[in-house]
């Protein structure tokens, strides 16, 4: 039997975060999560409930939370899950309490504004002497939370510790997969959050079920490509982390993403879309990362690029609708 870590620290009380914490105590271990806000705090520790951020879902009692970094300097695996955009900040924060060789799994979607880096990186910079794994799929955080059946990736170039990790939290409706593609597993996450805001763009202007499924193909393609440049296996892009979180997140309004595009699709504004949301759409501020990638590695991404100039107001949707459509015809290829 694989041994397992047993006290999970997990950095981020957001809705993934608590999700994830709820996750590994229905796999049995010890979870301490870690948030900035009071109320979120105080919420776990006495109703159990995370009522800013996964309002309405029951948290087991043994899901504790703390507003100090330096509580989980005990703990044998951690769970990063701040916004991409702040995790540099979040893991520096968090270096003085970190153990030597401490397996670090990075829970976020996204590429760092500024750097392009992508969230291995960071913590490269950041925790040289981390143990990096990456968690990634097709999951909704309240659905993981409520205990419904769902899957992950856990990718790990070292194979014990990624089976170890994947020991330590699976359980009765949480199924994790392992591969050695760091690189595919945070990619295809990044990627895939651009895609949803065009999908959810589409929805909102009533473009059709044929429009969607072109711009989830097509998505798949430009994800595909880019992640492969950047070292990515094409295997890793057909599965959970690739495929499985593209198709869920453009699905459903449930997904941040999507429903930041869907608003905008009915014509929103960008600020007007994000207004009053208290959860990051990772795929707002991934974008111009995600662009500039493709332009680094010569990389053609139509539909990433037509997303940045729609959310920076240089084109408007009709704009970019119409221009996408009428590209010169060409082989379709990965």
């Amino acid at each position: 039997m694989t041994e397992v870590y047993r006290q999970v620290g997990v950095i981020g009380a957001g809705a993934w975060g608590t999700a994830l914490a709820q996750a590994a105590t229905f796999a049995g271990r010890e979870v301490l999560i870690q948030a900035r806000e009071t109320e979120v705090v105080d919420g776990i520790n006495s109703a159990h409930e995370n009522g800013l951020y996964l309002k309405g879902v029951a948290l087991s009692p043994k899901v504790r939370a703390t507003g100090d970094l330096s509580d989980l300097a005990h703990c044998d695996l951690i769970l990063a899950v701040p916004p991409a955009q702040h995790m540099r900040a979040t893991l520096k924060a968090f270096a003085p309490y970190a153990r030597a060789g401490v397996p670090i799994v990075l829970c976020s979607k996204g590429v760092e504004r500024g750097t392009d880096a992508l969230m291995t990186e960071v913590l490269s910079a950041v925790l040289p002497d981390a143990t990096a794994a990456v968690l990634a799929g097709p999951n909704f955080a309240r659905e993981v939370a409520e205990g419904k059946p769902s899957a992950v990736t856990i990718a790990c170039a070292n194979e014990a510790a990624g089976a170890r990790i994947a020991a330590s939290i699976a359980g009765p409706s949480f199924r994790p997969y392992l591969s050695p593609d760091l690189i595919g597993a945070e990619a295809g996450g990044a990627i895939k959050n651009v895609i949803a805001i065009a999908c959810g763009i589409a929805e909102g202007k009533g473009l059709g079920r044929n429009a969607h499924a072109a711009l989830i193909t097509r998505g798949f393609a430009e994800m595909s490509r880019l992640a492969m440049a950047l070292g990515a296996k094409f295997e890793t892009m057909s599965g959970l982390c690739g495929m499985g979180d593209l198709v869920l997140t453009c699905s459903s309004p449930q997904s941040r993403n999507m429903s930041v595009g869907l608003a905008m699709g009915q014509g929103m504004t960008l600020a007007q879309a994000l207004e009053g949301k208290v959860s990051v759409a990772e795929g707002v501020e991934s974008a111009p990362a995600v662009v500039e990638l493709g332009k680094r590695f010569g990389v053609e991404l139509p539909l990433c690029n037509a997303v940045h100039a729609v959310l920076t107001g240089r084109i408007d949707v009709d704009t970019a609708v119409g221009m996408l459509m009428s590209r010169p015809l060409k082989v379709e290829r990965a």
